[in-house]
């Protein structure tokens, strides 16, 4: 066989294999960067999510303090799975608003619904989450906690652990209006309290000074009274001395047989008037009456006062009280006039 043939015929062979290879080395290059793509870097995202997000991670109930909401609509699904890694590794599950892992995993599902790294990650967290609204809930920001519960809600609608929260947080609504309501009717009871004590104290007061006031006045009455019984006895020993000058001139005419005028058996002193007692007044006052044959006051008039109408009542009102033997004639009892002037007089 000629040599150069087969030289040739090798030659040939090689120029058939090489595009061959090449071919082969594409198509694996292809396949690996599929697998990549669609096998490890998905699988490697589960598990960065898994080791920041675990149930056993140590998570506070404390707001973080993180950035501002981010621009979550304009975010590609690889940036919003990114953001969402980091935020659960800076522990932001469901705060600040707007700026969370629950809200841009979410966001991934709303753009693709089966995603599966989300759909994992929301699973995965969701016990650390109910744990955070828990917490919230106990520290009584209950419009925090409500806000993070909806989250937890649009991740798993019915997950039971929603229902926990929502009767907790539901709970401790009722207990914060019962204890402020109590707060409030302690702050009442006080104020009661206060108004009752004030007005026990100002109704304690107006009795003290009624009793003063009461006692001011009885120790004024006792002393008018004694001032008018002195009076009185004072009126009664004048009238006393005036008898015996009235007995003796009415036993004048007794000598002419059975003829003679009134003789004055009975004195009653005059009551001296309160109104002068107090006003410290003394006076004196003259009137004329009648002697009836039985020997009764009649038709007293006053002629005569000083001051006037002061003592005049007093008077009239003694001396219709007197008796007298009457005056006869011929031994018959006759009426007489007789005038008498009463004296006011303070000891």
């Amino acid at each position: 066989m000629d040599t150069r043939y087969i030289r040739h015929a090798r030659h040939r062979a090689r120029g058939a294999i090489r595009p061959a290879a090449i071919a082969i080395v594409a198509v694996v290059a292809v396949l690996a960067g599929a697998s990549w793509f669609l096998i490890f870097k998905p699988h490697q995202d589960l598990l960065d999510a898994e080791a920041g997000a675990h149930p056993s991670t140590p998570v506070t109930a404390d707001k973080v303090v993180g950035p501002p909401p981010a621009n979550v609509a304009a975010m590609s699904t690889n940036q919003l799975l990114s953001e969402a890694r980091k935020a659960v590794n800076e522990q932001r599950l469901l705060t600040p608003a707007g700026n969370n892992a629950f809200e841009f995993y979410l966001k991934v599902l709303e753009t693709q619904p089966g995603n599966q790294v989300a759909s994992d990650a929301l699973r995965e967290t969701f016990p650390v989450g109910a744990n955070v609204a828990e917490q919230t809930i106990n520290q009584r920001d209950f419009n925090e906690a409500q806000r993070q519960i909806d989250l937890l809600a649009k991740a798993d609608p019915a997950n039971y652990t929603l229902t926990i929260l929502r009767s907790k947080l539901d709970a401790q609504r009722k207990l914060q209006d019962r204890e402020q309501q109590m707060a409030s009717d302690k702050e009442r009871q006080t104020q009661l309290a206060a108004q009752k004590a004030a007005a026990d104290k100002a109704d304690a007061d107006r009795q003290a000074a009624e009793a003063q006031q009461k006692a001011l006045a009885e120790q004024q009455q006792k002393a008018a009274q004694a001032r008018l019984a002195q009076q009185q006895q004072a009126a009664a020993e004048a009238s006393r001395q005036q008898q015996p000058a009235t007995a003796a001139a009415s036993s004048q005419p007794t000598a002419s047989g059975g003829t003679h005028g009134a003789v004055l058996v009975r004195n009653v002193s005059p009551r001296y008037p309160t109104t002068a007692v107090r006003s410290n007044q003394e006076g004196w006052v003259e009137v004329t009456f009648t002697v009836t044959p039985e020997g009764n006051v009649d038709d007293v008039k006053v002629v005569d006062a000083e001051p006037r109408h002061v003592f005049d009542r007093a008077a009239v009102e003694a001396v219709s009280r007197w008796k007298y033997q009457p005056a006869t004639q011929d031994g018959a009892p006759i009426a007489s006039q007789d005038k008498r002037r009463i004296v006011f007089k303070l000891n």
